[in-house]
Protein backbone atom coordinates (compact mmCIF):
# COMPACT_ATOMS: atom_id res chain seq x y z
CA UNK A 1 0.00 0.00 0.00
CA UNK A 2 0.96 3.51 -0.57
CA UNK A 3 1.85 5.93 1.96
CA UNK A 4 -0.27 9.31 2.40
CA UNK A 5 0.96 11.45 -0.34
CA UNK A 6 2.11 9.30 -2.89
CA UNK A 7 1.15 7.14 -5.70
CA UNK A 8 0.88 3.12 -6.06
CA UNK A 9 0.85 1.44 -9.17
CA UNK A 10 -0.26 -2.53 -10.25
CA UNK A 11 0.52 -3.60 -13.12
CA UNK A 12 -1.84 -6.28 -14.47
CA UNK A 13 -1.86 -9.52 -16.51
CA UNK A 14 -3.42 -7.41 -19.76
CA UNK A 15 -0.44 -4.97 -19.42
CA UNK A 16 -2.06 -2.50 -18.18
CA UNK A 17 -0.26 -0.23 -15.14
CA UNK A 18 -2.99 1.60 -13.20
CA UNK A 19 -1.39 4.17 -11.38
CA UNK A 20 -3.65 5.38 -8.43
CA UNK A 21 -3.21 8.80 -6.54
CA UNK A 22 -3.64 8.24 -2.71
CA UNK A 23 -3.90 11.57 -0.65
CA UNK A 24 -6.78 11.31 1.36
CA UNK A 25 -9.39 12.50 2.03
CA UNK A 26 -9.79 14.05 -1.75
CA UNK A 27 -6.63 12.69 -3.39
CA UNK A 28 -4.92 16.56 -3.49
CA UNK A 29 -2.07 17.06 -5.58
CA UNK A 30 1.05 18.32 -2.81
CA UNK A 31 4.52 18.19 -3.57
CA UNK A 32 5.40 14.60 -2.82
CA UNK A 33 2.00 13.25 -4.46
CA UNK A 34 3.39 15.20 -7.97
CA UNK A 35 7.09 13.66 -7.49
CA UNK A 36 5.65 10.84 -6.78
CA UNK A 37 3.01 10.84 -9.95
CA UNK A 38 6.22 11.43 -12.40
CA UNK A 39 7.95 8.52 -10.63
CA UNK A 40 5.50 6.03 -11.26
CA UNK A 41 4.90 7.32 -14.58
CA UNK A 42 8.61 7.18 -15.98
CA UNK A 43 8.71 3.27 -14.07
CA UNK A 44 5.58 2.65 -16.33
CA UNK A 45 6.95 4.02 -19.32
CA UNK A 46 10.34 1.98 -18.94
CA UNK A 47 9.10 -1.19 -17.68
CA UNK A 48 8.33 -3.92 -21.05
CA UNK A 49 5.70 -5.44 -19.33
CA UNK A 50 3.18 -2.11 -19.48
CA UNK A 51 1.19 -1.41 -22.55
CA UNK A 52 -0.77 1.59 -21.19
CA UNK A 53 -1.75 3.17 -18.20
CA UNK A 54 -4.96 4.20 -16.44
CA UNK A 55 -4.74 6.81 -13.42
CA UNK A 56 -7.29 7.41 -11.14
CA UNK A 57 -7.69 8.21 -7.17
CA UNK A 58 -8.28 6.33 -4.28
CA UNK A 59 -11.21 6.28 -2.45
CA UNK A 60 -13.93 7.30 -5.21
CA UNK A 61 -12.36 10.33 -5.53
CA UNK A 62 -9.57 11.25 -8.76
CA UNK A 63 -8.24 14.15 -7.54
CA UNK A 64 -9.22 17.45 -5.65
CA UNK A 65 -7.20 19.42 -7.39
CA UNK A 66 -3.79 21.13 -5.60
CA UNK A 67 -2.82 21.33 -1.97
CA UNK A 68 -2.57 24.03 -0.70
CA UNK A 69 -1.42 23.65 2.28
CA UNK A 70 1.83 22.30 0.69
CA UNK A 71 1.58 25.10 -1.84
CA UNK A 72 1.86 27.33 1.43
CA UNK A 73 4.72 25.80 3.30
CA UNK A 74 6.38 26.09 -0.15
CA UNK A 75 5.68 30.30 0.07
CA UNK A 76 6.52 30.05 3.69
CA UNK A 77 10.29 28.29 2.99
CA UNK A 78 9.02 25.36 5.22
CA UNK A 79 9.97 23.22 2.57
CA UNK A 80 12.88 23.71 -0.28
CA UNK A 81 10.95 24.46 -3.41
CA UNK A 82 11.23 21.97 -6.38
CA UNK A 83 13.91 23.00 -9.46
CA UNK A 84 11.94 24.53 -12.37
CA UNK A 85 10.64 22.31 -14.45
CA UNK A 86 11.15 19.01 -12.23
CA UNK A 87 7.14 19.46 -11.17
CA UNK A 88 6.31 21.46 -13.99
CA UNK A 89 3.95 21.47 -16.92
CA UNK A 90 6.36 18.94 -18.17
CA UNK A 91 4.89 16.24 -16.02
CA UNK A 92 1.53 17.03 -18.08
CA UNK A 93 3.03 17.77 -21.74
CA UNK A 94 5.80 15.48 -22.56
CA UNK A 95 5.44 12.69 -19.88
CA UNK A 96 1.66 11.96 -20.15
CA UNK A 97 0.12 13.57 -23.50
CA UNK A 98 3.63 13.31 -25.33
CA UNK A 99 4.41 9.58 -23.70
CA UNK A 100 4.91 6.36 -26.38
CA UNK A 101 2.14 4.58 -24.17
CA UNK A 102 -1.20 6.18 -24.00
CA UNK A 103 -3.12 6.84 -20.83
CA UNK A 104 -6.83 6.70 -19.53
CA UNK A 105 -8.01 9.13 -16.87
CA UNK A 106 -10.72 7.02 -14.65
CA UNK A 107 -12.74 9.60 -13.21
CA UNK A 108 -14.87 9.37 -9.91
CA UNK A 109 -16.15 11.71 -7.06
CA UNK A 110 -14.11 15.22 -7.56
CA UNK A 111 -11.76 15.86 -10.57
CA UNK A 112 -11.26 19.41 -9.60
CA UNK A 113 -8.19 22.15 -10.70
CA UNK A 114 -4.99 20.24 -10.91
CA UNK A 115 -6.72 16.76 -11.10
CA UNK A 116 -9.25 18.02 -14.07
CA UNK A 117 -5.42 18.89 -15.99
CA UNK A 118 -3.78 15.82 -15.37
CA UNK A 119 -6.93 14.01 -16.69
CA UNK A 120 -6.78 16.56 -19.85
CA UNK A 121 -3.37 15.70 -20.34
CA UNK A 122 -4.68 11.92 -20.39
CA UNK A 123 -5.35 10.53 -24.24
CA UNK A 124 -8.80 9.91 -23.44
CA UNK A 125 -11.10 9.83 -19.77
CA UNK A 126 -13.54 7.88 -18.43
CA UNK A 127 -15.90 8.83 -16.06
CA UNK A 128 -18.68 8.42 -13.65
CA UNK A 129 -22.18 9.98 -14.28
CA UNK A 130 -22.22 11.76 -10.79
CA UNK A 131 -18.37 12.45 -11.09
CA UNK A 132 -17.70 16.65 -10.80
CA UNK A 133 -15.36 18.14 -13.10
CA UNK A 134 -13.86 21.56 -12.93
CA UNK A 135 -11.16 24.52 -12.75
CA UNK A 136 -11.87 26.51 -9.62
CA UNK A 137 -8.16 28.51 -9.59
CA UNK A 138 -9.90 31.85 -10.12
CA UNK A 139 -11.66 31.60 -6.53
CA UNK A 140 -7.86 31.71 -5.49
CA UNK A 141 -7.00 34.37 -7.75
CA UNK A 142 -4.69 32.05 -9.83
CA UNK A 143 -5.33 30.63 -13.20
CA UNK A 144 -5.35 26.43 -14.02
CA UNK A 145 -1.38 26.23 -14.10
CA UNK A 146 -0.70 23.08 -15.69
CA UNK A 147 -2.14 23.51 -19.05
CA UNK A 148 -5.56 24.07 -18.42
CA UNK A 149 -6.14 27.30 -20.32
CA UNK A 150 -5.02 25.26 -23.24
CA UNK A 151 -6.65 21.82 -22.81
CA UNK A 152 -10.18 22.59 -22.19
CA UNK A 153 -10.94 25.03 -24.89
CA UNK A 154 -9.83 21.93 -27.42
CA UNK A 155 -12.27 19.57 -25.75
CA UNK A 156 -15.83 21.65 -25.28
CA UNK A 157 -15.12 24.81 -26.77
CA UNK A 158 -13.91 28.28 -25.98
CA UNK A 159 -17.29 29.43 -24.68
CA UNK A 160 -17.93 26.72 -22.64
CA UNK A 161 -13.93 26.45 -20.95
CA UNK A 162 -14.60 30.27 -20.31
CA UNK A 163 -17.48 29.56 -18.25
CA UNK A 164 -15.99 26.76 -16.52
CA UNK A 165 -13.05 28.69 -15.58
CA UNK A 166 -14.23 32.57 -15.11
CA UNK A 167 -17.40 31.69 -13.07
CA UNK A 168 -15.38 28.47 -10.81
CA UNK A 169 -18.00 26.20 -11.85
CA UNK A 170 -17.86 21.94 -12.06
CA UNK A 171 -20.12 20.44 -14.63
CA UNK A 172 -21.23 16.72 -13.83
CA UNK A 173 -19.84 13.59 -16.15
CA UNK A 174 -22.98 13.51 -18.08
CA UNK A 175 -22.43 16.95 -19.31
CA UNK A 176 -18.84 16.69 -19.22
CA UNK A 177 -19.80 13.64 -21.82
CA UNK A 178 -22.12 15.51 -23.83
CA UNK A 179 -19.69 18.26 -24.23
CA UNK A 180 -16.48 15.73 -25.21
CA UNK A 181 -14.34 16.30 -22.62
CA UNK A 182 -15.49 12.56 -20.85
CA UNK A 183 -15.24 10.06 -23.80
CA UNK A 184 -17.68 7.39 -21.94
CA UNK A 185 -20.00 7.53 -19.06
CA UNK A 186 -19.38 4.13 -16.58
CA UNK A 187 -20.70 3.37 -13.17
CA UNK A 188 -18.21 3.04 -10.24
CA UNK A 189 -17.62 -0.52 -10.36
CA UNK A 190 -16.76 -0.29 -13.64
CA UNK A 191 -15.05 2.57 -14.12
CA UNK A 192 -11.17 0.71 -13.63
CA UNK A 193 -11.89 -1.80 -15.83
CA UNK A 194 -13.42 0.36 -19.19
CA UNK A 195 -10.60 2.25 -18.47
CA UNK A 196 -8.54 -0.65 -18.70
CA UNK A 197 -9.81 -1.95 -22.40
CA UNK A 198 -10.09 1.81 -23.68
CA UNK A 199 -6.22 1.58 -22.66
CA UNK A 200 -5.73 -1.17 -24.53
CA UNK A 201 -7.86 -0.14 -27.28
CA UNK A 202 -5.91 2.84 -27.56
CA UNK A 203 -2.55 0.86 -27.90
CA UNK A 204 -3.76 -1.66 -30.38
CA UNK A 205 -5.23 1.03 -32.21
CA UNK A 206 -9.14 0.39 -31.71
CA UNK A 207 -9.49 3.52 -30.56
CA UNK A 208 -7.93 6.77 -31.76
CA UNK A 209 -5.06 8.28 -29.81
CA UNK A 210 -6.19 12.05 -28.62
CA UNK A 211 -4.17 14.65 -28.41
CA UNK A 212 -5.54 17.26 -26.65
CA UNK A 213 -3.76 20.18 -27.49
CA UNK A 214 -3.80 19.05 -31.16
CA UNK A 215 -7.60 19.15 -31.70
CA UNK A 216 -9.08 21.29 -33.78
CA UNK A 217 -12.47 20.47 -34.25
CA UNK A 218 -13.43 22.97 -31.10
CA UNK A 219 -10.96 25.52 -31.61
CA UNK A 220 -7.73 25.98 -33.91
CA UNK A 221 -4.74 24.71 -33.69
CA UNK A 222 -1.68 26.86 -31.55
CA UNK A 223 1.11 25.27 -32.75
CA UNK A 224 2.91 27.41 -29.83
CA UNK A 225 1.08 25.71 -26.77
CA UNK A 226 4.00 23.30 -25.79
CA UNK A 227 6.14 26.67 -25.34
CA UNK A 228 3.50 28.56 -24.12
CA UNK A 229 2.78 26.06 -21.22
CA UNK A 230 6.84 25.50 -20.50
CA UNK A 231 6.70 29.27 -19.80
CA UNK A 232 3.80 29.37 -17.87
CA UNK A 233 4.60 26.80 -15.72
CA UNK A 234 8.27 28.96 -15.07
CA UNK A 235 6.31 31.60 -14.10
CA UNK A 236 4.30 29.75 -12.16
CA UNK A 237 6.94 28.27 -9.96
CA UNK A 238 8.72 31.84 -9.98
CA UNK A 239 5.82 32.79 -7.97
CA UNK A 240 6.12 31.07 -5.45
CA UNK A 241 8.78 33.71 -4.12
CA UNK A 242 6.38 36.70 -4.44
CA UNK A 243 3.63 37.25 -1.71
CA UNK A 244 1.11 37.79 -4.69
CA UNK A 245 -1.43 40.11 -5.02
CA UNK A 246 -4.34 41.03 -2.44
CA UNK A 247 -6.44 39.06 -4.38
CA UNK A 248 -4.38 36.05 -4.45
CA UNK A 249 -3.38 35.94 -0.42
CA UNK A 250 -7.20 36.56 -0.04
CA UNK A 251 -7.62 33.13 -1.51
CA UNK A 252 -4.94 31.14 -0.56
CA UNK A 253 -5.21 32.07 2.98
CA UNK A 254 -9.12 31.48 2.92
Amino acid sequence: MAAKGATEMEVGGDGVAVITICNPPVNSLSIDVLLSLKESYEEALQRKDVKAIVVTGKGGKFSGGFDISSFGDLHSGKIEQPKVGYISIDILTELLEGATKPSVAAIDGLCLGGGLEVSMACHARISTPTAQLGLPELQLGIIPGFGGTQRLPRLVGLTKSLEMMLLSKPIKGEEAHQLGLVDSLVSPNDLVNTARRWALDICELRKPWIKSLYKTDKLEPLGEAREILKLTSCILLSACNIKGSWCYRLGFDA
